[in-house]
């Protein structure tokens, strides 16, 4: 999108223009959805949890500066709607990660041969079932920052803008999370993650 345009968009959503925040924001929907079914891991959740991110952003799209980009405040929403969420229902049940959600791994490649056998196979499920275990267990800032940089691709400045902390704060979190998750994966299965711990 044209940033004149965007401008103008932004502009006379400001105004409370829904066409206007809709044609801003659309074509964010799925990456704010995903963002949603990762920290939530239940396609209804994740829906009703996105749609509050849009909800919350029009309500205070007059307070969007714009000292970032419109999809990192999105990301911020979404993460803080997530989390709020993750929080009320802690007790309520058991958030967890489904085991498709790691065909899109970043270390999918160093996971799986391009012609794996049965026994590369077995091995790459028993990672996955592991990496998912782990994930489950994880603070869940430390679970967000791992979705945002290794699942959603975001830059170290996109996470720090999301998350408002500065990037140094985010490059240790990020080392924090990654040092957690790799003794939680390192605890009973070292032979398996040879690739992903180092």
């Amino acid at each position: 999108m044209e940033k004149i345009n965007e401008n103008n968009l932004l502009q006379k959503a400001r105004n409370g223009d829904v066409g206007a925040f809709e044609e801003l924001t659309t074509e964010y929907y799925s990456k704010v959805y995903s963002i949603c079914y990762r920290m939530l891991n239940n396609t209804e959740d994740a829906y009703e949890q996105a749609q509050e991110t849009f909800i919350k952003a029009f309500k205070y799209i007059k307070d969007f500066k714009g000292n970032c980009a419109i999809s990192t405040w999105l990301y911020r929403i979404a993460t803080n709607v997530c989390l709020d969420f993750i929080r009320k229902h802690k007790n309520k049940k058991v958030i967890s990660i489904e085991q498709n959600t790691f065909e899109d791994l970043q270390l999918k490649d160093s996971l799986v041969s391009e012609n794996p056998g049965p026994e590369k196979v077995a091995e790459t499920n028993a990672q996955k079932q592991a990496i998912k275990e782990a994930m489950d267990k994880m603070n869940e800032k430390n679970r967000l920052v791992i979705i945002l940089r290794d699942f959603m691709g975001l830059s170290y400045d996109e996470i720090s803008d999301t998350m408002k902390v500065p990037v140094g704060t985010v490059k240790s979190r990020i080392n924090r999370a990654r040092n957690e998750l790799r003794e939680l994966l390192c605890k009973d299965k070292e032979h398996l993650f040879t690739d992903y711990v180092k």
